[in-house]
């Protein structure tokens, strides 16, 4: 399954714009609420170091995109209705919004840094609107959200204990299965928040908030990205997120500054490669003034400023910082690097960060994890078992039994 990564936050945010940049769909963009009415899924790419430029060999890729050196893997993103003050209760779109937030792996939480919305969404006059506060109206949503749900299965819970079906859990895991959050999720929210010792039925209203706030960070990683950083006033909003959120990473970003470099680069006007520092005009005489303005405001208010748009930045920073995927390319020929169509380095999965072989073989086909024998070390020529840990730039030969019949 790909990395599903959700884009959240309220309306007018540019998460739209966002989508849009790093998926080059032509979502629709428009500055009211509730723009974006039902969940845009599109596929973005998270971007690595392609192992063909430490070989040194020309790459054949078929499930990614290798760009000059770089290697582009897919991976798919949601663009979600924006959320508002009562979410949680259904007001406005919010039944929709948590329950395709709650399918993702990890979220972008988009903030307008400039302040250009209002406690609503609705478009205001720059500086006049609190990006923290934003931040904060959104997280007590969700939190709200996930004590709903465990809340409206208080009586299970307390009966699946207390018939010694389920440990605490257990029983807490098996009532948010719907929102991919799991036993291991459940037992870090349980430390974390205090709650493990605490019998579920002496549960408060103020605890199950407080193991929802605690489940919510541990099952759905999430980053901040600042919006609009081309903004003057924005910077000092930047500082404040920052300072506030701490140790939530915060990126400064343009998501419209990067759309229109990638449609640029698109109709061949410069050449671009996501997530890079500088962008080069391939023809000034065919840019007509606007586009030139266009180029130069990019320049001066984002790339000089801020050394890169960081849609780019963001998406990577999900993947390989969050969720510590590692990029790992299995290969039928361990010597020529190639699949039995002679593709040299065909593929590239990201996997987690304790995947072993064995998940890699199944993550190509269930049939192959099944006959799986052991691997093989492409780089140095060892064997390896089912259970080795894949690491980052593996290149991995899967030997398998023949199948019979």
């Amino acid at each position: 399954m790909p990395v599903r990564i959700g884009i959240i936050g309220k309306t007018n945010t540019g998460k739209t714009t966002f989508f849009n940049a790093a998926t080059l769909l032509s979502a629709r963009i428009g500055k009211f609420p509730f723009t974006t009415k039902t969940p845009q899924r599109g596929i973005g790419y998270a971007k690595t170091l392609c192992v063909c430029r430490e070989l040194g060999v020309k790459d054949n890729p078929q499930n990614s995109v290798c760009i000059e050196g770089w290697r582009f893997i897919p991976v798919e993103l949601v663009d979600l209705p924006g959320l508002i003050e009562g979410a949680w209760k259904g007001r406005g779109l919010g039944n929709e919004f948590l329950s395709v937030a709650a399918q993702a792996d990890a979220l972008i939480h988009m903030v307008d840094a400039s302040g250009s919305i209002d406690s609503e969404g609705r478009i205001a006059e720059p500086g006049t609107g609190d990006p923290v506060r934003d931040f904060y109206d959104i997280e007590r949503e969700i939190v709200l959200w996930i004590a709903k749900i465990i809340e409206g299965k208080r009586k299970y819970i307390e009966k699946t204990i207390e018939s010694r079906r389920d440990t605490l859990k257990g029983a807490l895991a098996s009532v948010l299965t719907g929102l991919r959050i799991d036993e291991s999720h459940v037992a870090q929210a349980l430390e974390a928040s205090g709650m493990a010792s605490k019998a579920f039925h002496d549960w408060s209203r103020e605890d199950l908030l407080t193991f929802s706030a605690a489940l919510r960070k541990i099952a759905k990683p999430t980053i901040v990205v600042a919006n609009k950083m081309d903004i003057p006033l924005a910077e000092d909003n930047y500082k404040r997120l920052v300072d506030e959120l701490s140790p939530i990473p915060v990126v400064p970003a343009s998501a419209e500054a990067e759309l229109i470099l990638r449609r640029a680069e698109r109709r061949g006007l410069i050449r671009y490669i996501p997530g890079e520092e500088i962008f080069e005009v391939k023809d000034p005489s065919k840019l007509n003034e606007k586009q030139k303005w266009a180029l130069n405001y990019i320049q001066e208010r984002v790339l000089n400023k801020w050394w890169r748009t960081g849609v780019q930045f963001a998406v990577n920073v999900v993947v390989f910082k969050l969720l510590r995927m590692n990029a790992v390319y299995p290969v039928e020929d361990e010597k020529r690097l190639t699949d039995h169509h002679g593709n040299v380095l065909p593929d590239v999965y990201l996997m987690p960060p304790d995947a072993t072989v064995l998940d890699l073989a199944a993550e190509i086909h269930t049939e192959l994890a099944k006959t799986m024998i052991y691997a093989i070390d492409a780089r140095t020529g060892l064997r390896l078992p089912k259970d080795y840990k894949l690491r980052d730039r593996d290149i991995i030969k899967i030997v398998a039994a023949a199948r019979r019949g």
